[in-house]
């Protein structure tokens, strides 16, 4: 069984020597840090958006957020709502001037690392299309096309009938697209 008792120990006695009032306290227990969804996590964000409180206090960053991302976007959203938020284990604390300059360079870490993640895939795409690899969705077949601007012209049916009609053999977007062009010239036309 997963305790969190040394941690709350610590975060309550650093609060006391710091002089902050603890309003509340949000643990996950048995929940996987990386997933975003964690109950308490969303509760303590949306209590940030309710200014119920100027500082968040945690243990350690990967006991916050167990992704570079995930830490950033929360991060910029306590600097935006101007709270204050400390890591104990990690000694930051992003209202000091060492704290602030440890965010903008954790901010430039995670810029550079989703720039290096464009690239990569850019490059990869880039190789692919060298080799003749068809990137994106398949074309929709001509047979299809025709098939769809068929039941377009000559029925009244919606996008997802028409769709259900041709057995959901492409998207909704592909069929709306191919009907909304042949009824305006439908319409147009008469």
């Amino acid at each position: 069984m997963q305790t969190t008792d040394l941690q709350e120990d610590a975060l309550k006695e650093y609060a006391k020597r710091a002089k902050l009032k603890v309003v509340a306290s949000y643990c996950d227990i048995a929940v996987s840090g990386r997933k975003e969804g964690r109950p308490q996590l969303r509760q303590l964000m949306q209590d940030a958006r309710d200014h119920q409180f100027d500082c968040v206090l945690v243990w350690k960053f990967d006991r916050f957020a167990r992704s570079v991302s995930h830490l950033i976007t929360a991060l910029e959203e306590f600097n935006h709502l101007n709270i204050g938020f400390i890591s104990l284990q990690d000694q930051i604390d992003t209202q000091s001037p060492m704290g602030k300059a440890m965010f903008t360079i954790i901010g430039a870490m995670a810029e550079l690392e989703s720039s290096l993640i464009s690239e990569r895939v850019k490059a990869g795409m880039a190789s692919a299309k060298s080799r003749g690899k068809q990137l994106g969705r398949p074309a929709t077949p001509p047979y299809l096309i025709e098939k769809i601007e068929t039941l377009a012209e000559t029925t009244e049916l919606s996008i997802n009938q028409i769709r259900e009609k041709i057995g959901d053999q492409t998207s909704r977007a592909v069929v709306g697209q191919i009907v909304k062009r042949v009824r305006k010239a439908k319409i147009e036309a008469a």
